[in-house]
């Protein structure tokens, strides 16, 4: 009777062993995949800055007068021929900086303090393009013996955005540009919880 009393409380015994190795795995498991989970604020703000793409920050308006000759010669160089137009061109020009050149290395914050340091890229011409309503050829001559080049006004309009394009490229230009970015990723970092910025950029 004493032998079957031992037998039976030693396997209570074994039985509350098991329970508590179980119920001690249990809890070594969860807090093994809690030290795990590395939580990473500087990526999620990131690639949420990321995805903007293009922070816009100015738009110019701008117009060029493009005097182009095509000249040639007739009678083995003896007359000379002229085909020349005068292009009054308009062009709206967008100024800002391109986010997708955010490297992993040009983002950092404090998780504990909220500050954070960025370094944009330079900013540059996002985009150019003619406004053709106020965009008209003023005068077109060709002269008795020319040949007329058909491509002479196509050739001035790329001549006029590359103009406006060098135009908006303004050291002016672009110091205002890096102003309004400042502000525009100031306000943009405090959406995400970032209590100090620190801005720099990178060299042109």
């Amino acid at each position: 009777m004493r032998k079957a009393t031992w037998v039976t409380a030693l396997g209570a015994c074994l039985a509350l062993l098991v329970v508590a190795l179980v119920v001690y795995l249990s809890m070594d498991r969860g807090r093994a995949g809690a030290s795990r989970t590395v939580v990473r604020p500087t990526g999620t703000i990131l690639m949420g800055i990321r995805d903007l793409a293009r922070l816009e920050t100015n738009e110019l308006h701008l117009e060029k007068v493009v005097d182009l000759t095509d000249k040639g010669s007739r009678f083995f160089g003896l007359i000379g021929t002229s085909d020349a137009i005068l292009l009054i061109a308009a062009g709206d020009v967008t100024v800002g900086i391109d986010l997708t050149k955010l490297g992993d290395g040009d983002f950092a914050v404090d998780p504990a303090t909220g500050a954070a340091r960025l370094t944009l890229p330079p900013p540059e011409v996002l985009s150019v393009r003619l406004d053709e309503e106020h965009t008209y050829v003023y005068r077109r001559t060709t002269s008795l013996l020319a040949q007329r080049n058909e491509h002479l006004e196509s050739k001035a309009r790329q001549e006029a955005v590359r103009a406006i394009e060098d135009a908006a490229k303004d050291a002016a230009v672009m110091e205002k540009a890096r102003k309004q970015a400042e502000r525009q990723i100031r306000d943009l970092l405090e959406k995400f919880g970032v209590t100090q910025v620190t801005l720099g950029w990178r060299p042109s």
